[in-house]
């Protein structure tokens, strides 16, 4: 059964009484290239394991398991469950769990697949566009320990995860998800390959988790704290922007001196680099009696 051939798609929903629902993003993929795009893109083998977020009716899902050694869908939408269990019913190697991916503890649901020894944990998925940000910041701090995490998303904000200083859709996002993964571009969606068609199109990034952090730094959660204040009020000089990490403007100077970085910059034009070396300079602040 083609599940991504819209008639099938019209045919499961009229079996089943299914409606696609806003509110879920759901937009599910009709183009057979674009979904072996996504796992060739992903490198799925035999070896690994599979953990995808929103399989839909399970298009993706069964394209992951003709390749991998299991795949876990986590689906948040009850509806789709008994869909799911029709639709993947021919294969063995793969666990449907009616779960919100914002809420499960992914380290513990990996950690309990340790009795099979897989080669890498690899996530995949078609983010709903609304939590496209959160899911990928929720994956990314919560450390889960994957290889890769390769999804679809908003073809905006796979820019913003992209860009380097000095774009104007260089922000927090681009700079904590370059900090934490390597990126790589695996293909460009057209909104006319899903159903129901988006207003938008997509695009495939692969983004590779990191072994190590790319900068040194004393505080890790300074870095960040420097990283939201910065972008915080975006158009402000960085002398003005960072009182937002509670620092007066004598300590805000030094620390911006110090770190080679002029007050008047704003934090667009900042590398990583650039944000460690700041963070560094208010990490070795003295602590106020």
């Amino acid at each position: 059964m083609k599940l991504y051939d819209p008639q099938t798609i019209r045919a499961i929903k009229n079996r089943y009484g299914f409606q696609f629902s806003k509110s879920l993003g759901q937009n599910f993929l009709t183009d057979k290239g674009v979904i072996d795009g996504i796992i060739e893109g992903a490198g799925i083998g035999p070896e690994d394991l599979v953990i995808e977020i929103g399989p839909g009716i399970g298009v993706l899902t069964a394209a992951a398991a003709e390749k991998a050694g299991k795949v876990i869908a986590i689906e948040i939408d009850r509806n789709l469950i008994t869909i799911l269990g029709d639709t993947l019913a021919e294969y063995h190697n793969i666990e449907v769990i009616n779960e919100n991916v914002m809420k499960i503890d992914l380290n513990a649901l990996i950690s309990r697949e340790d009795n099979v020894e897989y080669k890498s944990v690899k996530i995949i998925g078609n983010l709903p566009y609304y939590i496209t940000t959160g899911i990928i910041m929720m994956l990314l701090e919560s450390h889960v320990p994957a290889e890769s995490i390769t999804i679809m998303m908003q073809k905006e904000v796979a820019e913003r995860i992209k860009e380097g200083p000095g774009s104007r859709t260089y922000g927090a996002l681009s700079v904590a998800v370059q900090y934490y993964c390597t990126v790589d571009l695996v293909e460009e969606v057209p909104k006319h390959v899903f159903m129901p068609q988006p207003k938008v199109d997509s695009t495939v990034l692969r983004l590779n988790l990191r072994e190590k952090p790319p900068v040194d730094l004393i505080d890790e959660k300074m870095f960040f704290r420097c990283v939201k204040a910065g972008f915080g009020q975006r158009r402000k000089t960085l002398l003005n922007s960072l009182g937002q990490t509670g620092y007066n403007k004598d300590q805000i100077r030094q620390c911006l001196e110090e770190a080679g970085i002029d007050a008047k910059r704003r934090a667009e034009t900042l590398s990583l680099e650039d944000f460690a070396a700041l963070a560094n300079a208010f990490s070795s602040l003295p602590a106020e009696e």
